[in-house]
């Protein structure tokens, strides 16, 4: 899209001065997104919210809106004095309280852009202190929302609803790959743990495990900083919804703790990284040890055992289907994502026992 057309929807919304710009901003792989400039003395930055996965838009935006209102709430409180670099700003359509507009087709949404702000790709125990204290931070900040969340993306973390999409794939068995003996050897090893790792929801309904506003896409690049390498604010609130603090805490370790890519077809490079574990959960625990309750603390283990068995049955239930779901480069590029997740589960299951150990000391 032209530069002339992003100006003149973000001409629709509330902003402060004349729109004088706009370039692309960022590689994002959901949304498309572009930095506005204004004469007004605030730049902003337009996204087009994609809603092929966000379905319901207006419940998007109010979830968003409520989840910053909240933390606007606790920075004034607490005497901050640069809240709007700590808390995202979304900005009304002009006339109206509606943070988005759309033609009919696309969906647009405007913020105020952070200036002096910056994101990181490492991945360090640094950093991953770093993301640990934050995400920890952002759960404890919204334990007493008082607004009902809706789920932007309907049972993203259900493991019971990843394993029933398991078994239809091996009903289905719809590209014959079952026949295959190595194959089924991991089908049937991965569906022999599906009980195991499904009890979060077991727990949940047995009303002892609660469900949080979490942020459900926990990366260290979904943090800004500031120029002295502090954080200033958790970003991409898209996926902040109600779920288990399992999710937050488990799918950081997935990506963060292998010591390799997930789709890396040599299995013996995968492994689980016990200091990338020790710095997220000790920055983890500093911030959330608030609001956790002992079940919640209890099986942090067990969460960072989950993503990947999880992430696993997915890759392999779409293996099983004939790759219909996640973009592939090659053939078997599926069957390589899946032996790569099945390793790093026993990894960080063999580590089950430290990892609890570490989590009791702090």
């Amino acid at each position: 899209m032209d530069s002339k057309n992003l100006m003149e929807i973000a001409g629709r919304f509330d902003v402060k001065g004349n729109i004088t710009g706009a370039a692309p901003l960022g590689n994002g792989l959901i949304n498309d997104t572009y930095r506005i400039s204004a004469d007004g003395g605030v730049d902003y930055v337009l996204q087009r919210i994609n809603n092929a996965i966000f379905t319901d838009v207006e419940l998007l935006q109010r979830n968003i809106g409520a989840v910053t209102a909240h933390l606007r709430k606790k920075l004034i409180a607490s005497g901050d004095t640069d809240i709007d670099r700590k808390v995202l700003r979304f900005i009304p359509l002009k006339g109206s309280d509606k943070t988005w507009w759309t033609d009919g087709q696309t969906y647009w949404r405007l913020s105020v852009f952070i200036p002096g702000a910056r994101t990181f790709e490492t991945v360090n125990p640094e950093y991953s202190y770093y993301a640990g204290k934050a995400f920890g931070k952002f759960e404890a900040d919204l334990a007493d929302i008082p607004d009902s969340l809706g789920e932007t993306i309907p049972d993203f973390h259900n493991m019971e609803l990843r394993a029933r999409q398991l078994s239809d794939a091996v009903k289905a068995d719809a590209a014959g790959r079952l026949s295959i003996p190595e194959v089924k050897a991991l089908v049937d090893e991965v569906v022999s743990f599906s009980h195991e790792m499904c009890k979060a929801e077991r727990m949940y309904r047995e009303g002892i495990l609660p469900k949080r506003v979490c942020h459900c896409d926990t990366k260290v690049n979904n943090m800004m900083f500031d120029e002295d390498g502090n954080v200033l604010c958790v970003i991409d609130l898209d996926t902040v919804m109600p779920s288990f603090v399992f999710s937050d805490f488990g799918d950081f370790l997935r990506t963060a703790a292998n010591f390799t890519a997930e789709d890396d077809p040599d299995v013996s490079k995968v492994g689980f990284n016990m200091e990338i574990f020790k710095a997220f959960a000790k920055g983890y625990m500093e911030s959330a040890r608030v609001f956790l309750t002992p079940v919640e603390k209890e099986n942090l283990p067990y969460a960072a055992c989950l993503f990947p068995y999880m992430q696993c049955v997915r890759f392999l239930a779409d293996y099983l289907n004939g790759d219909t779901y996640y973009k592939i480069r090659y053939p078997e590029h599926n069957w390589d994502r899946s032996r790569n997740q099945w390793k790093l589960f026993q990894e960080a299951r063999a580590h089950s026992g430290e990892m609890e150990g570490y989590i009791n000391s702090l």
